[in-house]
């Protein structure tokens, strides 16, 4: 007890409270008043609810951080650690801590100052984070890579990669769009989804066909059910249904195609003739025409743009394809003459703009090994490796890069001058036919120059297999229709042939286009194509009478000769002009026809035109046409030797010309031609082989043509009389074909006719063909006869009465000369043509056949 309670119970108890003693402890506070004496209560509820305010206090504030280094990240790789262990065993040793505070009693402390008794409560311990030291450099960048691992139960879980980028959203929705818009003005659709597709045609049927099936099968089901079971399952469906999960599956799965529509900047320059033909063409590549067949014929005749529809066509399936995003072809060949490599790498560019393609063009200016290497590459590459999808190359070089191409699948091959192809026993046509490559077009002006045979190679080498093998068609088709095409076959003879070209042509005609020069005359000039007889001069006259009459051209003619194509030439030089010949070897014995001053050894002699009767009439054209016009003319021969004659008549009257033949090269060929085609160049006459230049030259700087002696094969004259009535021409044309009256030359013309009426039935199908000769009128190649014009004689023409026409034929055919204009020397005076109106002076032309384009 107190010291100052104890002095106040002893005092005395009737002394004042002012002298009461006082002590130093005691205050002062005087007698203290007495009650009952209590029990100190315990301490123990007063230190749990301290302890849980601190508790509580401790909670509410925020613990102190400190950074230090721990284990967290080492006990984490190590193969014993368990993160749900040590997560149990942290939260029993803080439930532990707690019950221990709470249950703390008096016994085992000491007490405190004043008699109450307390626990020291330390503060929380500190939380700890880890702490991110980077690593060096070297050491995380030749690390590899590795997926972080799941552990789970101490077992590392498979990772399944579901190829997503990280931090990517997920794709939305893409509608597939057409690569150009069909919607847009003028817009030129090769293929509509909507009317095109066969396949979604075939998913309607086939999934038409499944549903009747369905519904025959649940019929069968349910026979044996009443008719409120069949009731209830026709109103109620699966879950699925009503939510459409399974609409919406098959609308993911199903493929949705676009518009296939013309690049628009190559559509917009397309004539409605080239629309048609590129439609044409996409049709048949694609196996639109026929499932079973990918090759097509484009026979359009010369100056129709060929070659724009086959770059647009190819262009389309370089860049598109019914597959949205997705091209038809990775890569193609283009096969054409030597000439012709440099002209399509210009086409390309002309019309696709530069930078669009590009393309391999194999010139000649590569060495073989440089050609060798691109072409392995080339074969090597797929998809977006491609570099130069086009390959340019002629059918020499092909030929010889053929086993470098081996089985590398091409897209497309398009075949320039296609008639090269018309003997499918060669090599060339072997070569190109062993190409990986289904869809083939061919482009030629004559699918048929000869006979059938070349029409079967050409449509054999687009579709193989499809007309059969080359005797069947030869039985079925060939010998039938000639038959009945000979002047002097019979009605069962003509009516067997008609029934087998008709089938020939049902089966062929989905696969070949043909449109004729006529549509021309609707964007160019007029043109006048005339085939002008010219009587031979008395000099060739007499040799050629000497030649008829000479041992040797006798046996010839009864079968005991063994040169007769020698004899053929000679003839055909004679025509032209006697200079051409070897007087000594040739025509031994003839020196008595010879003029006054002739000497055939004398190099220094002028040329005398009026030693032949077409090089008379081809001097005076000239001399007029120097005189009173500003026109330029083109001289064509199939013989060089002539040419040199035109260039010494040239030299004779200073006359500017230029000459290609086939001793030029390639690369100057272009730059030749751009000479002659320039208006203000002085050069008005240009010398070309028919040979080496007739296929695909553009001459539209001159609009007069001179063909100065017919080829055996029609197809070369036809290429040669089209070099100067083609795009570009702003004046009339004339065109002449010189043909020698009554000579081999008027033979070769008749044979020429008899092809073309071949090509009219078959491959023009006109029924209106006249059968005008015979295998033996053929034959007669070494017969003379003066006529104004045999061909004519043979024609029968029925609108010439009295040496003049009197009546107009109703429409003319171009392939048909008995429908043209047909005319006699007097005629010639109302002749649209100055030049040849100024002949009817003269006797050197003795008929004419014109052609007028409407």
């Amino acid at each position: 007890m107190r010291k100052s309670f104890v002095h106040s119970l002893n005092a005395d108890p009737n002394l004042p409270a002012a002298q009461l003693p006082r002590s130093a402890s005691g205050g002062g506070f005087g007698t203290p008043t007495f009650k009952p004496f209590q029990v100190p209560a315990t301490t123990k509820s007063t230190r749990v609810a301290a302890a849980n305010a601190r508790a509580r206090s401790a909670a509410s504030k925020r613990p102190r951080v400190e950074y230090t280094e721990n284990t967290f990240y080492t006990e984490l790789g190590t193969p014993d650690y368990d993160p749900q262990a040590a997560k149990k065993a942290r939260k029993e040793a803080k439930k532990a801590a707690a019950d221990k505070a709470a249950n703390d009693s008096d016994d085992d402390k000491k007490k405190g100052r004043g008699g109450f008794v307390d626990k020291y409560v330390p503060p929380p311990p500190p939380r700890t984070f880890p702490v991110y030291r980077p690593k060096s450099s070297s050491t995380v960048m030749t690390k590899g890579f590795t997926i972080p691992g799941i552990k789970r139960k101490g077992v590392i879980l498979e990772t399944k990669l579901t190829h997503q980028a990280l931090g990517v959203r997920r794709p939305g929705e893409i509608i597939p769009r057409p690569l150009h818009d069909p919607l847009e003005d003028h817009a030129i659709v090769l293929w509509d989804p909507t009317i095109d597709d066969r396949e979604a045609e075939r998913e309607l049927e086939r999934q038409r066909k499944e549903k009747e099936q369905r519904e025959k099968e649940d019929d069968g089901k349910l026979a044996a059910d009443d008719e409120e079971e069949k009731e209830r399952r026709k109103v109620h469906r699966s879950l699925a249904e009503m939510l459409g999960i399974k609409t919406v599956d098959k609308d993911k799965n199903k493929l949705v195609k676009v518009p296939v529509v013309i690049d628009p900047r190559v559509g917009k320059v397309l004539r409605p003739h080239q629309v048609e033909g590129v439609k044409f063409l996409y049709r048949c590549v694609t196996g639109m025409t026929d499932e079973e067949a990918y090759g097509c014929i484009m026979a359009d005749e010369m100056g129709l743009g060929k070659t724009l529809q086959c770059i647009s066509l190819m262009w389309t399936l370089l860049k598109q394809s019914p597959i949205p995003n997705k091209h038809s072809i990775d890569k193609a060949i283009v096969v054409c003459p030597s000439s012709l490599v440099r002209n399509w790498a210009n086409e390309l560019v002309k019309w696709l703009g530069e930078g669009a393609v590009s393309p391999l063009a194999i010139d000649g200016k590569q060495s073989n090994a440089e050609i060798t290497g691109a072409i392995r590459q080339w074969c090597s590459s797929k998809g977006k490796q491609v570099v130069t999808p086009v390959v340019i190359v002629s059918y020499e070089r092909l030929r010889m890069l053929s086993d470098e191409l081996g089985n590398s699948e091409v897209g497309l091959l398009l075949a320039d001058e296609g008639h090269r192809l018309k003997n499918s026993d060669n090599l060339t046509y072997t070569a190109l036919n062993a190409i990986n490559c289904k869809r083939r077009v061919i482009l030629t002006g004559t699918p048929i120059q000869n006979d059938l045979d070349e029409y079967y190679s050409l449509l054999s080498f687009c579709n193989p297999g499809y007309l059969g093998t080359k005797q069947e068609f030869h039985k079925k088709f060939e010998l039938p229709i000639l038959r009945g095409r000979d002047g002097d076959a019979t009605d069962l003879q003509k009516q067997k042939g008609d029934e087998s070209l008709k089938e020939l042509s049902a089966k062929v005609n989905k696969f070949i286009i043909r449109r004729t020069n006529d549509l021309l005359s609707k964007y160019l000039p007029v043109k006048y194509e005339h085939v002008v007889f010219c009587s031979l001069s008395p000099f060739q006259l007499s040799l050629y009478q000497h030649f008829m009459n000479a041992p040797e051209t006798k046996a010839l003619l009864k079968g005991k000769g063994s040169q007769p194509l020698k004899a053929i030439t000679l003839l055909r030089k004679l025509c032209n002009h006697p200079d051409l010949l070897n007087m000594s070897e040739d025509l031994p014995g003839a020196e008595g026809t010879y003029p006054e001053g002739y000497d055939p050894h004398d190099r220094r002699r002028l040329v005398d035109p009026t030693l032949s009767g077409k090089m008379a009439v081809l001097a005076r054209f000239l001399t007029k046409m120097r005189k009173e016009t500003t026109d330029k003319i083109v001289l064509i021969s199939n013989f060089t030797a002539t040419l040199d004659v035109f260039e010494k008549l040239c030299h004779n009257n200073r006359y500017g010309f230029l000459r290609l033949d086939g001793t030029m090269t390639t690369q100057k060929r272009q730059k030749l031609v751009d000479k002659f085609n320039d208006p203000d160049g002085k050069e008005f006459i240009f010398l070309l082989s028919s040979k080496a230049g007739g296929c695909g030259i553009n001459l539209i700087g001159a609009n007069r043509l001179i063909l100065f002696d017919p080829d055996w094969n029609p197809a070369s004259d036809m290429q040669a009389l089209a070099r100067v009535w083609r795009d570009g021409q702003k004046k009339d044309c004339f065109v002449y074909r010189f043909v020698a009256t009554g000579t081999v030359e008027e033979k070769i013309f008749q044979r020429q006719s008899h092809k073309q009426n071949l090509s009219s039935c078959v491959v023009d199908a006109k029924e209106d063909i006249e059968r005008h000769y015979t295998g033996d009128n053929l034959r007669q190649l070494f017969q003379y006869k003066e006529a104004a014009c045999e061909t004519h004689d043979l024609f029968k023409c029925k609108r010439c009465k009295g040496g003049k026409q009197s009546i107009k034929a109703p429409a003319m055919l171009y392939g048909d000369t008995s429908t043209w204009n047909h005319l006699t020397n007097s005629c010639l005076a109302n002749i649209h043509d100055d030049l040849l109106r100024a002949e009817t002076d003269f006797d050197a032309v003795t008929a004419c056949f014109q052609y007028i384009s409407t």
